[in-house]
């Protein structure tokens, strides 16, 4: 009886401690010359992209119908990607500018 609970404790510990779960990662994309860059990239749910705006332009990243991210000169917006499959974005003040995510379980 007295053996399950070394056993037992290491179990807690690892499940405690997150061993085997992968960590969340941030993915940047910068918007320089009026374009996302990388315009098109993987993420995995769970994961936050960042976008960082170097232009002299206000900017967004807008998915229509679902969600808006305000991006002033010289500041960063992010969102953590909840739901698998592909997102298209694009600024609401210059439409040419477009970009993609594609999220995985």
């Amino acid at each position: 009886m007295r053996m399950w609970k070394p056993l037992f404790a290491a179990a807690v510990l690892t499940l405690l401690s997150g061993a085997g779960a992968a960590a969340a990662a941030t993915i940047e994309i910068i918007i320089d010359k009026m374009a996302f860059s990388p315009a098109q990239v993987d993420a995995k749910t769970g994961d936050t992209v960042r976008w960082t705006n170097k232009d002299e332009f206000v900017h967004t990243a807008t998915v229509k119908g679902a969600w808006e991210i305000m991006l002033p000169q010289q500041k960063s917006g992010s969102m953590v990607m909840k739901t698998a499959g592909s997102v298209d974005y694009y600024c609401r003040f210059h439409p040419n500018m477009k970009g993609r995510i594609k999220v995985s379980p």
